[in-house]
């Protein structure tokens, strides 16, 4: 088959409209403040504007790609921009919190649509090798960046424009995305479509909204209330309800022999990792600049450009290192100066300074970043064929997401756990809080340590050329 001559064109689409997405997770963060003062909230219902967008993000991405793969990647990706737009501009106009929250789910169920087809789109629209992996390596990029970058253009539009841009912003690029797709996106999906396993659907997308629900309320309810037990008990009982149904239906949603193939097993483990220390360092991060540095909306977020900045140059390294000498030694590279940076950070101090206390954990992440996010996409989907190219994207993004979900929840209980404690005996707030953020980075180094022992142990070192060669049979 011919390569398709706009590929770069719609791989440029495609990664906006993803860094749209990832840049969602965390825009919001810096800009909680206004929207308490705005919409006269508590600070438990302001909380779940950051919730239900985590909740239909992380609980649809694996529905969201197996749907790419059975009705078509463009087809979807298109109905994802549509509902992440829309979604958005009610986001601005919100008069209350209830609306803000309903539209913030809405977002979710996009942005979980949107992310694997584009990873989808790109696996079908690039032959394996040397160029998939750079357009691979472009699209890590981006979501390596995309964190990062949230907090920093959150803290220039709510500094300059008011809280409302941060998601105002996404309806003109969103319909620009829109509009270029169809002449640019070539449509693929699985030929002769049967059905599809609404039982499968239902049940994995229930357990994992209801598990990332669970995990983003203990720290506020306690991880041993009845409230979070059971919770984290059903989304158990519909995992194994999930488990059951697709080991006995012809065409299940979710094949398990995907597992074998290359190193799909291994990148998810390490995505999930990943996930955990990203997500939460930048939390966590967030926290110590605002409380304790005391440094505003705006100040934060251009702090956090030495991140984003780093990210984006140093993937093209990331990628040819991944192409040249493999995915286990990069990919565990990433995640050993992931650790770094996590280490160094809990080092902060009450009086803390940029230079001294922040730029280099800020530039070792932004290095581990493009080291973690690059190789383990491209092991994700080495040696997957085609028609699975949407359920492989789901599988790492959704492990991704839990992971961040389940990073930030204990990286925060561990955190305020010890501030309380403090305050109780008598230290004054900052030392607090700087104590409590400090040792939640050694909880979050000790992710990044686990992804590395994982990537080492998990992750074949064969050639990436014969891993993306193997493939399993369907029977």
């Amino acid at each position: 088959m011919e390569p398709d001559p706009r590929r770069w064109q719609a791989l440029t689409l495609v990664c906006v409209a993803f860094f749209m997405t990832v840049l969602d997770v965390s825009i919001v963060n810096v800009a909680l403040p206004s929207i308490k003062t705005s919409l006269h909230v508590s600070d438990q219902s302001l909380q779940w504007v950051i919730t239900a967008y985590a909740i239909t993000f992380g609980g649809f991405l694996l529905l969201g790609g197996r749907a790419a793969d059975l009705l078509g990647r463009r087809r979807m990706f298109m109905v994802g921009i549509a509902l992440f737009s829309a979604a958005s501009l009610v986001c601005g106009l919100a008069g209350s919190i209830g609306v803000l929250i309903a539209a913030r789910a809405v977002q979710g169920l996009g942005a979980a649509i949107i992310s694997p087809a584009t990873l989808a789109i790109i696996t079908t629209t690039f032959e394996e090798g040397a160029e998939r992996n750079k357009a691979l390596g472009i699209w890590g990029a981006m979501g390596g960046s995309g964190a990062a970058a949230g907090v920093l253009f959150g803290g220039i539009l709510t500094k300059y424009a008011g809280w409302e841009w941060i998601f105002f912003v996404n309806v003109p690029v969103g319909a620009l995305v829109l509009a270029l797709t169809r002449p640019i996106v070539r449509e693929s999906r699985i030929p002769g479509l049967q059905g599809f396993d609404v039982a499968g659907g239902a049940t994995i997308t229930s357990s994992l909204a209801l598990l990332v629900y669970g995990i983003s309320k203990a720290p506020d309810v306690g991880w041993g209330t009845a409230q979070t037990i059971g919770v984290l008990a059903g989304a158990a009982l519909l995992l194994a309800a999930f488990v059951y149904i697709e080991t006995h239906v012809q065409s299940p949603m979710l094949p398990f022999r995907i597992f074998r193939v290359g190193n799909v097993l291994g990148a998810d483990v390490c995505g999930f990792l990943i996930g955990a220390a990203t997500f939460s360092n930048f939390f966590i991060l967030t926290l110590y600049v605002q409380q304790v540095l005391g440094y505003s909306a705006l100040k934060a977020g251009l702090t956090f450009l030495a991140t984003a900045g780093t990210v984006i140059p140093v993937a093209g390294l990331a990628q040819a290192l991944t192409t040249r000498v493999g995915v286990r030694p990069t990919l565990t590279a990433g995640l050993l100066l992931l650790t770094a940076g996590m280490l160094y950070y809990t080092q902060i101090s009450v009086n803390g300074s940029f230079l001294g206390d922040l730029l280099p954990g800020y530039l070792l992440v932004g290095f581990g970043l493009a080291f973690s996010f690059i190789p383990v996409s491209i092991a994700a989907l080495a040696g997957v064929e085609g028609h699975e190219a949407g359920l492989a994207s789901g599988l790492i993004n959704t492990t991704q997401q839990i992971g961040g979900a389940l990073g930030v929840a204990i990286a925060s209980t561990v955190a305020f756990t010890h501030v309380r404690t403090l305050l109780a005996s008598g230290h004054d707030q900052p030392a607090a809080l700087t104590s409590g953020f400090s040792l939640a980075f050694w909880v979050i180094a000790a992710f990044a340590a686990a992804g590395a022992v994982a990537a080492f142990v998990l992750v074949r070192g064969r050639a990436l050329e014969q891993l993306e060669s193997e493939t399993v049979p369907a029977g």
